[in-house]
């Protein structure tokens, strides 16, 4: 006891210097620890999270794993999330939560979160890799729902009227946005991408640009994202740009009316950029853009490094276009920088290439299989036999059928998984 008390000042410093953000609460929801580095990515203070309710403390994140871990009494490791911050940043992180119980009755919670926002940022950097301008002709879209949003965008690029691009997560607005600057005529000497915060930096930024006798394109990234009073001084400033000069871009990332309603977006930033809005549609409206963008991912990457992949297999095309595609063409372009990093000389992508975390999900998406005959209650025992068979058989096919490889990923020895088998067949 006495080396526990000696501990506590250790404890308590490394707590608070570790790299890590550390967030404890009560059964109650009530924050017990909120170390610096948690609150240098979430943007709260330890005072301000004690003085708030539970809803209230998870206002700005759609799926707290902390809250779920709390609800379930379930552990969750190796959960990633991205969400924007009460400061209005966009931050990714690893999050591992754990459920505290003391004589089995559960206490509350705590997460700690691994920030990974500039790694995300260093790997994520669409088609810039290449080091050429974003213009029309290097975005890769063959559906008439794209083909319509990039003539728009060149209407507006003629027009040189103020734009607003509105879509989700992923789908591209600042491809698009970048084309219109290229597309201007005359040129624009530079883009500039101001991301939204609740700070008065954006503006800042945009004034100290404005001393300079430059044009530019300026992207507003996520307007919604300001608070309502920044917009409106957003919104001034805007109104005093010489449109004839400048080219002023915006995105949102769902309905203007929506936002409006929920308070999120200033009615009259709406009307500053109602001449032309361009509703840009989710990877999942428009599929036919998926062949066409794996196709040139990969001449890209045989011209700069050389490989000798040509494309994928009819399955994993398959696979591909049943997928949904949640995060849009950034989660198809981190796909396929994943699966060529570990490509050497093979020139098709097959099944047994995808990242095992992309089969699953995608198994985990068809409803169509259930390992419960005829959906009928079975004894515990049964219940779980039959839980293992069907799992051990979709790992297997994972591995076509290779035990090695699949007794290896179930973490379990060659011998033991044929002996599974044999069993089962036997049975």
């Amino acid at each position: 006891m006495e080396q526990q008390k000696q501990l506590l000042p250790f404890y308590a410093h490394a707590v608070e210097h570790i790299s890590v953000g550390i967030h404890a609460i009560d059964a109650d929801g009530k924050t017990l620890l909120y170390n610096a580095k948690m609150k240098e990515i979430e943007g709260n203070a330890f005072d301000d999270m004690t003085n708030q309710s539970l809803v209230e403390l998870f206002a700005f994140r759609k799926d707290s794993t902390l809250l779920r871990v709390l609800q379930t009494g379930r552990k969750e490791v190796n959960v990633k999330q991205t969400y924007w911050n009460k400061s209005g940043h966009e931050i990714t992180t690893i999050n591992d939560t754990f459920p505290i119980f003391e004589e089995d009755k559960l206490i509350g919670a705590i997460e700690f979160a691994r920030d990974i926002t500039s790694l995300e940022k260093l790997i994520y950097q669409p088609l810039r890799r290449y080091g050429e301008p974003l213009t029309f002709d290097v975005i890769t879209a063959v559906s008439n729902e794209m083909q319509q949003v990039i003539a728009n965008a060149k209407k507006a690029a003629h027009a040189r009227i103020p734009v607003l691009l509105i879509g989700d997560s992923g789908t591209g607005k600042d491809l698009i946005a970048e084309g219109i600057h290229h597309a201007l005529s005359p040129a624009n000497d530079n883009f500039i991408t101001l991301f939204s915060r609740r700070n008065k930096s954006i503006l800042e930024n945009v004034q100290a640009h404005l001393q300079s006798d430059k044009c530019y394109t300026f992207f507003f990234e996520r307007i919604e994202f300001l608070s309502i009073d920044m917009q409106e001084e957003l919104l001034d400033l805007l109104k005093e740009l010489s449109l004839t000069k400048h080219m002023v871009i915006g995105s949102i990332g769902s309905d203007p009316i929506d936002l409006i309603s929920s308070g999120q977006l200033l009615k009259d930033i709406y009307y500053f950029f109602a001449n032309l809005m361009i509703i840009i549609p989710a990877l999942c409206e428009r599929k036919e853009d998926i062949a066409p963008f794996v196709a040139d991912y990969f001449s890209r990457h045989r011209a700069r490094f050389a490989s000798t992949v040509q494309g994928l297999s009819p399955e994993v095309m398959d696979i591909f276009m049943s997928y949904d595609w949640p995060g849009n063409l950034k989660e198809l372009e981190l796909l396929l920088d994943e699966i060529a990093s570990m490509m050497t000389n093979e020139e098709i992508v097959t099944y047994e290439m995808l990242p095992l975390h992309f089969r699953f999900k995608v198994q985990q998406t068809d409803t169509s299989t259930s390992f419960i005959p005829n959906n009928e209650l079975l004894p515990l025992d049964e219940y779980l036999r039959e839980a293992e068979i069907y799992y051990v058989q979709n790992v297997l096919k994972m591995f076509d059928g290779n035990v090695t490889k699949t007794a290896a990923a179930l973490g379990m020895s060659r011998q033991n998984l044929q002996y599974r088998l044999r069993k089962w067949k036997a049975d």
